[in-house]
């Protein structure tokens, strides 16, 4: 069985989750099928990967080239996988592309969501006129692929109410992963010094995006009834577009004015680097509006770090609360409670400890590569009719 994986992002041009996972499960499947990676960018070292596509130079600048662009290299992939038996596309960028493929070349799509275009509004500021686009991109796609992986249970909910007509029996859920002997405490401090961070204080930890789904503008309003005894640290780089940047800007200046200790790394971290900071972090923060899995969790949970997160997507299938950390509902007191939360942790150790371990071990029981790889394949089988 040969596969062909379509994907926007392959190391190193990596800037979130769905790269992430695109990166550990092509590794995986390689072990038990051939596999070959199409993706977006520069030529990759990665044995794995046979082609690279870059987006037609005639549509940059145009109204909604965010949009159409990507579409330009959709039809490049589609022709570029002749010879494969199943077409597995990640995210709209290249959903259209495996829709493609399936018809060129009579083979079965698999797609897999990582997140639904109509449930992120906000991505219209990103894309402008190009957010149509991607509507259109996903919604053919799921309407039509032979399955569709949805990665957590409550990301499956909310394909079958955006897109009613799907047929549910087509609709699966496999988790994302993470590899646990890449992910696990690291008791250096070297990176901390050198990101400005006391390894001696305790400290409560972002990871992400610097985008409005994250949340990182509501951890800001929870910054001024956190603990100042702990430091804030936020890992936050890669903004969608330039009116986030300058509200993130904005509300760290206006928390330093009243906490000290506010560090602010805005440049992507390495994985190692970011592995350390997370093994320090006293609590890890995920306040996102919206996640359909939330892999930052797990990869959090894995380095050992208790957690508190917002109870929305497929957060709760991770982060058990009371026992790996604690969610939190979204609402209008939303940030009040986070802070609460988070400041419970910081007060009591012996609890966020306990909640640290039990979240390694949970990821080690539920959320690594090899099951989810064998699963994808049993998919494949599946589709194939074999």
């Amino acid at each position: 069985m040969k596969v062909a994986l379509l994907s926007k992002e392959f190391p190193p041009e990596v800037y979130g989750g769905a790269g992430v996972h695109i990166e550990y499960l092509s590794a995986e499947l390689a072990r038990l099928i051939d596999v070959e990676v199409h993706c977006f960018g520069a030529p990759r070292s990665s044995p794995l990967v046979v082609a690279t596509y870059q987006p037609w130079d005639a549509l940059a600048g145009r109204p909604g080239a965010g949009g159409v662009q990507p579409v330009s290299v959709d039809l490049l992939m589609a022709e570029g996988v002749a010879g494969a038996d199943v077409v597995h596309s990640h995210t709209w960028y290249t959903n259209l592309g495996g829709h493609l493929a399936k018809l060129m070349h009579d083979i079965p799509h698999v797609m897999t969501t990582h997140s639904l275009e109509p449930l992120r509004p906000w991505k219209r500021e990103q894309l402008g006129p190009g957010y149509g686009v991607s509507l259109f991109c996903e919604r053919t796609a799921v309407l039509e692929a032979d399955a569709v992986i949805a990665v957590s249970h409550g990301m499956r909910a909310d394909i079958l109410q955006t897109y009613p007509a799907v047929d549910p029996d087509r609709v699966v859920v496999i988790h994302n992963g993470v590899d646990p002997s890449l992910y696990r405490y690291d008791p250096g401090t070297d990176v901390l010094a050198a990101r400005g961070i006391d390894p001696g204080r305790p400290s409560v930890v972002f990871l992400g995006r610097t985008t409005a789904q994250k949340g990182i503008l509501e951890l800001l309003s929870a910054g001024r009834w956190i603990d100042p005894a702990a430091q804030l640290v936020l890992l936050a780089a890669s903004p969608d577009n330039p009116a986030i940047q300058a509200a993130v800007t904005a509300g760290v200046a206006e928390l330093r004015a009243v906490r000290s200790d506010v560090v602010w790394v805005d440049e992507p971290l390495s994985r190692a680097d970011a592995v350390q900071v997370l093994s320090h972090a006293s609590v890890f923060v995920c306040p996102s509006r919206y996640e359909p899995f939330g892999l930052v969790n797990v990869e959090a949970m894995a380095c050992g770090a208790p957690v508190v997160a917002t109870a929305t997507g497929g957060i709760p299938e991770i982060v058990v609360d009371g026992a790996t950390g604690y969610l939190v509902s979204p609402g209008p007191d939303f940030t009040h409670e986070l802070a609460e939360r988070i400041n419970a942790l910081l007060g009591d150790p012996a609890t966020a400890r306990r909640f640290g371990e039990a979240g390694r071990q949970r990821v080690l029981d539920h959320f690594t590569w090899p099951a989810i790889a064998a699963q994808t394949v049993a998919l494949y089988q599946r589709v194939l009719g074999s």
